[in-house]
């Protein structure tokens, strides 16, 4: 286990009239920073992702896993779904915070890497894009990188896409934007993993592959 100088610290990111929420945790010694694009209809509180970002943690990199909604769209989304298939406001929000951790005293030495889900990976790859010198690595399980189709050729940022063997839709979903890919890319089919990879040992895999990207590219 790493040694926490912030475990799960809540932090907020301002925005214009209202913020988002957000845990932050940074190892000591760390070195690279992921920040966690949830897919549609989760949160931060996913317990999917807090196990990656666990997972990540103990590795030695810093996590910040934060709601791309504020509450009161969360609460107006889970009536009316409008919010979660949104990619041009989550890709903005997702930018708006890489700006924030840049400059953040407490993260702005780190370098970025994005960890995205479903509907969040399209948001990560859209900005990293916008991001080019800022991020240096991307991770999407079970995305729909497909949904980012317009802004794949401009990332620049080592990607690697893990779908699960028999998620078969998000299996061409993935084919078709890794052939978009011109950046450094990679698909990884775990075999037997349904689309949340809710299969004994299937989202350690998942967990162990991104690990392993992000310390070859952060």
């Amino acid at each position: 286990m790493a040694s926490l100088l912030h475990d799960g610290q809540l932090v907020q990111i301002p925005l214009e009239s209202d913020h988002l929420s957000g845990n932050l945790t940074i190892p000591k010694g760390a070195k690279g920073l992921i920040l966690f694009a949830h897919g549609s209809g989760s949160s931060r509180l996913s317990p999917r992702n807090q196990y990656v970002a666990q997972v990540l943690n103990n590795a030695g990199f810093a996590t910040l896993l934060f709601d791309l909604l504020t509450k009161e769209e969360e609460s107006i989304d889970i009536l009316t779904t409008e919010y979660r298939f949104n990619i041009g406001l989550l890709t903005h929000r997702l930018i708006h915070s890489t700006d924030w951790v840049s400059k953040n005293p407490k993260t702005r030495k780190l370098s970025i890497g994005y960890f995205g889900a479903s509907t969040g990976a399209a948001a990560a790859l859209l900005a990293a894009g916008h991001r080019p010198e800022i991020v240096k690595a991307i991770v999407s399980r079970g995305g729909r990188p497909d949904l980012a189709a317009p802004g794949l050729e401009q990332v620049r940022a080592p990607t690697l896409l893990i779908v699960g063997g028999k998620d078969y839709p998000v299996i061409q979903m993935n084919e078709y934007a890794l052939e978009k890919l011109t950046c450094e890319k990679k698909l990884e089919i775990i075999p037997r993993a349904t689309h949340l990879f809710e299969e004994p040992g299937k989202l350690e895999e998942a967990a162990e592959l991104s690990k392993k990207w992000f310390k070859n590219h952060l």
